[in-house]
């Protein structure tokens, strides 16, 4: 199989991850060397003896160390009774520290296992300190490995700082994918954080659309006269709201006569049937929490408030499960006071829709949870 391409690969970790992907980049016509501890061997990729004898002559060096949980945390049986624990990372920090010995700045150190969001920055960062360390996890299933990796829904790059005009090495890789995926694919760039955050929400997506979904069969069969497959159907063909970009922007959160209300009442009926779960009150849970914590965000910049609506919905009076209201409630909770206007004494502005726009003193702080209003010294964006 001739070599196209110019860019040598090196990949670390040949296992069930590691080595499709490895195999799929040399059948594109990279030179692709790899390392496993546990002596693989391949009619593809360019087996070597060490980490030390991937990385010396390599352009890109991927790692794909597993990062797995303890015993028993895999999912095969129950754990929601077990202490909640993150996963362990030992064999990517002597991967790492290896690499880092044996590398240097005119390569790259791409990151491809799965970590949790801060663990690069607090956890592995430290040990790379002489060559480019990018994150790039995979958006790929067990089974259908190559074709994903060839044919990706979106490729991740992850840096320290998360600005792509000065990450060359970044480019770097994107250039490489450029040159090896088929379907010219969406590039999303960031700090490691960012990129931590898009590979395991993504999954857990996933997962909470799948206990959702199966929350509805355990009902049909509960209930009867039911028939699972023609609710969530009907719910797959709604472009609308359900499968599409909408209500992906992190806010205000959900409000208004039919959402809170009916999470609520969706608590009853999993009692009522004997479910055996709740997962509503976890929702529920959730929105008072995330509240209450903008509420403590929001008195860290004064404590006397004005919100600029108390609908749930731009140019209404609306107020049925107004989250501005439960964001006020616990604005007084904690100690603030509500301002009966824009006009009256206010130290912070709420902006509760993303609409509203309004002028004031420049020394009244504006805190927005939309992060939009044109940024000035006294606009405060939440979340970021």
């Amino acid at each position: 199989m001739n070599i196209i391409y110019g860019i040598k690969i090196g990949f670390i970790g040949l296992g069930k991850l590691g080595m499709p992907c490895a195999e799929a980049i040399r059948k594109k016509g990279f030179d692709v060397a790899g390392y496993d501890i546990a002596h693989k061997s391949s009619d593809l990729v360019e087996i070597r003896d060490s980490i030390e004898d991937v990385c010396r002559d390599r352009d890109i060096v991927f790692v794909a160390t597993p990062t797995p949980h303890e015993e028993g945390y895999d999912g095969r049986e129950p754990t929601s009774h077990l202490p909640v624990k993150d996963f362990n990372y030992d064999a990517v920090k002597k991967v790492l520290t290896k690499c880092n010995k044996h590398m240097g700045v005119t390569q790259s150190l791409v990151l491809i296992s799965t970590v949790l969001p801060g663990t690069i920055r607090r956890e592995l960062a430290p040990l790379v300190t002489n060559v480019k360390l990018l994150y790039n996890p995979y958006l790929i299933a067990m089974g259908t490995v190559a074709e994903d990796m060839i044919n990706p829904e979106m490729i991740m790059i992850g840096t320290k700082k998360g600005v792509y005009k000065t990450a060359y090495k970044a480019q770097q890789l994107e250039a490489f994918y450029n040159q090896f995926c088929d379907n010219f694919p969406r590039v999303e760039f960031g700090t490691w954080e960012e990129i931590e955050a898009m590979k395991i929400f993504y999954n857990t997506f996933i997962s909470n659309k799948i206990a959702l979904v199966n929350m509805i069969q355990d009902v049909a069969q509960k209930l009867g006269n039911m028939d699972v497959d023609k609710v969530t159907q009907a719910l797959a063909k709604s472009t609308k709201r359900i499968v599409s970009p909408a209500y992906m922007k992190a806010g205000m959160g959900d409000g208004g006569a039919c959402h809170p209300r009916d999470n609520i009442a969706l608590r009853w009926l999993a009692k009522d049937l004997d479910l055996g779960y709740d997962m509503f009150e976890s929702i529920m849970t959730a929105r008072e929490q995330q509240a209450e914590s903008m509420a403590k965000a929001i008195l860290e910049h004064g404590n006397s408030v004005w919100f600029s609506s108390d609908s749930y919905k731009p140019g209404t009076q609306l107020v049925d499960g107004s989250y501005s209201l439960l964001l006020q409630h616990y604005v007084r909770k904690h100690g603030g006071t509500l301002a009966n206007g824009i006009d009256t004494p206010v130290e912070v502005i709420v902006r509760v829709h993303e609409s509203d726009h309004f002028t004031c003193d420049e020394n009244t702080i504006i805190f927005d949870p939309w992060r939009s209003y044109p940024k000035a010294e006294n606009v405060i964006y939440y979340g970021k």
